[in-house]
């Protein structure tokens, strides 16, 4: 299943794209109204970016205008997280859809007590219309914003259907992307993302840093492990020659020792 496409070159008659209109890349709004909202959007952009880390084919971003009305700079929106699949991964200020070719095929949207409400309806509708694959939302306030705290959308013949979320046996609350082919957990009240093929979380920022710290701190451990062999050994071989020239002072070879 995959997201409508925009067409990227207009048909005969169609309206034309006016390269002279500006399309802004910033409404001057902060990136979240708390930590934890700050947190589920960045770390679930960094999990999603090491997972396609090696896929020059798929772009992944967050807190980005997202433009789906041309020649109309006012048809935007600016989803939390969003994934696009088949469209070259580089830099960019705002992503047009018409230019690129693409709808974003998932959006996740982090709830803050300001957005929630725009989240479950206006966003939902302009979701569903431009053709979202998936569409889903996470309240990081856990109940104060909608309950469960985690629920999404998957189009179905032009139309969202919610997506199974229930709690599993250890109560961690699951649904399931199938569009990123893993499982969108609730978990210790955060939202984390579980690879079911290789049984293994993906790796938030803080510990894929504490990670990288053990990794180096072994490496460490291991050269001074090794410097501190090699000082011995040229210890070694300092007091055998050492040795063997006193051998020699006194008439003795050494090889008969």
């Amino acid at each position: 299943m995959v997201s409508k496409p925009y067409i990227a070159v207009p048909e005969p008659g169609a309206e034309q794209d006016d390269p002279t209109i500006d399309y802004p890349c910033s409404d001057g709004e902060p990136l979240a109204e708390s930590d934890q909202q700050y947190n589920a959007i960045t770390d679930t952009v960094h999990a999603l970016r090491v997972r396609y880390a090696d896929r020059s084919d798929i772009y992944v971003s967050g807190d980005m205008f997202v433009y789906y009305r041309m020649n109309d700079p006012s048809g935007n929106i600016a989803p939390d997280v969003f994934v696009v699949f088949g469209v070259e991964k580089r830099l960019r200020r705002s992503y047009i859809i018409w230019r690129e070719g693409k709808t974003p095929d998932v959006v996740m949207e982090i709830a803050s007590p300001r957005t929630y409400e725009r989240d479950l309806l206006a966003k939902r509708d302009i979701y569903e219309a431009i053709g979202v694959t998936e569409y889903w939302r996470f309240d990081p306030s856990l109940g104060d914003c909608f309950t469960p705290p985690l629920a999404g959308d998957r189009l179905v013949e032009g139309r969202y259907v919610d997506i199974p979320v229930a709690p599993d046996s250890s109560g961690i609350l699951r649904g399931y992307s199938e569009m990123l082919g893993v499982d969108l957990c609730v978990r210790d009240g955060e939202l984390r993302l579980y690879d079911p093929l290789s049984q293994t979380w993906l790796l938030s920022t803080v510990e894929e840093n504490a990670a990288r710290v053990a990794a180096e701190s072994g490496w460490q451990a291991a050269e001074n492990a090794r410097q501190a062999a090699e000082n011995d050994r040229q210890v070694a071989e300092a007091r055998n020659a050492a040795l063997a020239a006193l051998l020699r002072e006194h008439g003795i070879s050494p090889d008969a020792v």
